[in-house]
């Protein structure tokens, strides 16, 4: 195999490696929710409140569906890693081209099945008059285009699996560049509020999925693209449903729990939807700075595992925890002590600032805590085991924050109260993953030392 775009994660000292394999990601999500966060922007400066909460509250409804194809993305991670860890790279090849084909399927299926079932999700979470007609009509454009994110986020997957984070990153960052032009010319010039945002979504999607494809159809080695190769290969296409679907399941029952959170917000009115909205960005932001920790935690794990070398893989999770920890504190911290500031990009209006300002002293600065979950569970991934942690995630995340809304926030009828919520949650769901993690390994490292005798 070609050794151009790629990263040797089987040999030699650790840290450098994952921290220049990280940083790619890192500045590829931060510059995404940086787009979707220019979205925001001009739309609360040219648009006014109404629209802004119109496209801040479906950002849940969105990841419902996002998440679990990316879930299904990070399975197809995994199972590359593993075989190229196990040196079998024949079965790379048709990984990957198992991979685009679920991206083509399900892409199409779930961007149908959200186009018609807009109006209805929204009326069930009780979005204001003043909203909801403009937000069913962003989100019926926006899910015309989930086939193109779909390929963009499965083929940059296939990408990181051999360690090229880089070009992704410029595939987003040509096309995000892009995506803004287009917003203010359709929203602050042409003046097509919320449509003019959905529409510049769209057009950024295919140029980020032409590129990627295009790369992939120009490998010259077993990570090559070839058209009239697409078909599913059951032992791949099963490899990545079982390590890639609780992880995706994770994902939507997350975002579900999320929308039982943004209907309670929605109680509120249209001025704690758009400050809530402005303050999530920065939420965003610092997740997809502990994420790229996360899908290199994975991806590390993934490889060295598959080389059955469990010593490394204690170092790559020990790392990975360290690093993840840091780096989302002081983006915590940093974008928390800047508030005023920052949320003031979003809006002049002091009432939804204020709403803002309440959320971000509530979660934000309490969210490097999900580290220990989120690290624990993307080394149990790496080592095969998917359902564990997507089951205590659901449990000790999504489950806990439904119950904490129909009860304790249901008494009380306070926004910090439900706000609350966000970091009780992470501790309960750090420490039983950690233990997961540790008694999962355990077994793993048991399992292998057997092997070998």
């Amino acid at each position: 195999m070609s050794k151009k775009n790629q990263v040797d994660m089987l040999n030699g000292p650790l840290l450098r490696k994952m921290i220049l394999f990280a940083i790619p990601i890192m500045i590829t999500s931060t510059l995404q929710q940086l787009f979707n966060a220019i979205d925001v922007a001009i739309i609360g400066q040219f648009a006014g409140p109404q629209a802004m909460a119109a496209v801040g509250s479906n950002g849940p409804i969105i990841n419902l569906v996002v998440n679990l194809l990316v879930g299904m993305a990070i399975g197809a991670n995994v199972v590359i890693a593993h075989y190229i860890g196990q040196g079998r790279r024949d079965r790379v090849n048709a990984t990957v081209h198992t991979t685009v084909l679920i991206a083509l399927a399900g892409g199409v299926f779930f961007g149908l099945a959200g186009m018609f079932a807009a109006w209805p999700i929204l009326n069930a979470m009780h979005s204001p008059p003043d909203v909801i007609y403009m937000a069913a009509r962003y989100l019926r454009i926006y899910f015309a285009g989930i086939p193109l994110m779909a390929l963009y986020n499965f083929g940059a997957s296939i990408l990181r699996s051999k360690g090229d984070t880089v070009r992704p990153l410029l595939c987003l960052a040509v096309a995000g560049v892009i995506k803004a032009g287009l917003n203010l010319l359709f929203v602050a010039v042409w003046h097509w509020d919320v449509t003019g945002v959905a529409v510049a979504t769209i057009i950024a999607n295919i140029i980020s999925s032409a590129m990627i494809i295009w790369m992939l159809s120009h490998e010259t080695d077993e990570f090559r693209l070839e058209f009239r190769k697409l078909r599913f290969h059951r032992e791949h296409l099963i490899r990545i449903i079982k390590i890639g679907l609780p992880s995706g399941i994770q994902g939507m029952v997350f975002s579900l729990s999320n929308i039982f959170i943004q209907a309670a917000i929605n109680s509120f009115g249209s001025e704690a939807i758009a400050g809530s909205s402005a303050a999530l960005n920065f939420e965003y932001f610092c997740y997809f700075v502990l994420n790229a920790f996360v899908q290199t935690t994975m991806t590390f794990t993934g490889q060295n595992y598959g080389a059955r070398d469990m010593e490394r893989c204690r170092k790559i999770w020990r790392l990975g925890l360290i690093m993840g920890c840091t780096a989302t504190l002081i983006f915590n911290m940093g974008f928390f002590a800047g508030k005023v500031v920052l949320i003031g990009l979003f809006t002049g209006v002091p009432a939804v600032a204020a709403w803002a300002y309440v959320r971000m002293q509530h979660v934000l600065i309490f969210q490097w805590i999900a580290n220990s979950y989120e690290i624990s569970g993307a080394a149990m991934r790496g080592m095969g085991h998917s359902v564990l942690p997507a089951a205590i995630t659901v449990l000790g995340t999504c489950v806990l924050r439904i119950v904490w809304i129909f009860t304790i926030f249901k008494d009380s009828g306070s926004f910090e109260m439900l706000m609350n919520i966000y970091p009780i949650t992470w501790v309960v769901t750090g420490v039983v993953t950690l233990a997961a993690y540790f008694i999962v390994r355990h077994r793993e490292e048991k399992e292998i030392k057997t092997y070998v005798k």
